[in-house]
This record gives C-alpha cells, sequence and structure tokens, in this order.
C-alpha cells in the first residue's frame, strides 16, 4: 500500500493556492481541467516532497474546484470534525507562521512551544505546522500569543 494524496474541495481557487503554495510553500506538480465534468483538480506537493511527487504521483494534496454551475451558484463548502487535519514538518515555524501572517492568515495556534501551530485554509480545512527537530525555544511574540478560534 502506498498512500497518494488527499483531496480537498475549496469553494475559491484563487484564494485556495494563495493559502496553500503563497502561505504554506506547496509546490503545484499539475493541473487537470474537465469541461465536461466543470471542475479543475490541482496537485500540490510540500517543497522536498516535489521530485517524488513528479515521479510517483504522491504524496499530494489534491485540491478539488467544482465550477459553478449555470446560475452562478458555487458549492457551499462545510467543514466536519471527521476530517481532523494536514500536517507538515517546517524548518522554521517562527519563521512560516510570521510569513503566514504577512499574508493575512491568522495563527490559530500560535508556536508557543516552539514545536507545532495550526492554521486553517480559507475552506476552513486545518493545517497543523510541526517543526523539524528539536524544539525552537520560546520566543515572542508567539511566546504569549493566545489561541484565536478553532483549529
Amino acid at each position: 500500500m502506498q498512500y497518494l494524496h488527499t483531496m480537498l474541495r475549496v469553494s475559491d481557487l484563487d484564494s485556495a493556492l494563495r493559502f496553500y503554495c503563497d502561505g504554506l510553500g506547496l509546490v503545484e506538480t499539475r493541473r487537470y481541467e474537465s469541461q465536461k465534468g466543470r471542475f479543475t483538480l490541482v496537485f500540490l506537493a510540500a517543497p522536498q516532497d516535489v521530485e517524488r511527487a513528479k515521479e510517483d504521483k504522491a504524496p499530494l494534496v489534491e485540491l478539488t474546484y467544482n465550477w459553478p454551475d449555470a446560475d452562478g451558484k458555487t458549492e457551499q463548502l462545510t467543514g466536519g470534525r471527521n476530517f481532523g487535519h494536514l500536517a507538515y514538518r517546517v524548518d522554521d515555524i517562527y519563521a512560516l507562521c510570521a510569513h503566514l501572517q504577512s499574508h493575512g492568515i491568522t495563527i490559530l495556534r500560535p508556536p508557543r512551544d516552539g514545536h507545532m501551530a495550526f492554521v486553517r485554509s480559507p475552506d476552513g480545512a486545518s493545517v497543523e505546522l510541526l517543526q523539524a527537530g528539536d524544539n525552537l525555544p520560546a520566543q515572542e511574540p508567539w511566546a504569549s500569543m493566545e489561541n484565536t478560534g478553532e483549529w
């Protein structure tokens, strides 16, 4: 058995790509558009997984965007607790959280411990960020920052 991908439906492909690519730093490895099916699939890989993802088509996150209907209405997506979160190991959790904030992304669970943080995508998918290696020493503003919302 081999893990291939996690599929997430998104209601706005551009805002999802800003979050996952511009914010988190994932890389688009391929895209498929179906005129007949009226959907777009975008496959993303973590930077250190890009070559493997291109070769094996795994491990990936698949963003599925269903196009608006004839009346211009888009599918309303609602999250459920049955989906936990995506998790990524990162080289510098403080730098990534600062980068995400600079893109207007709220850090829901700040990395007070120098180890773990949580954010949410524009469609409410929870994303866990875990520091590679040992925890970083406590650092402001993260050490005293309160949690925000749910993650």
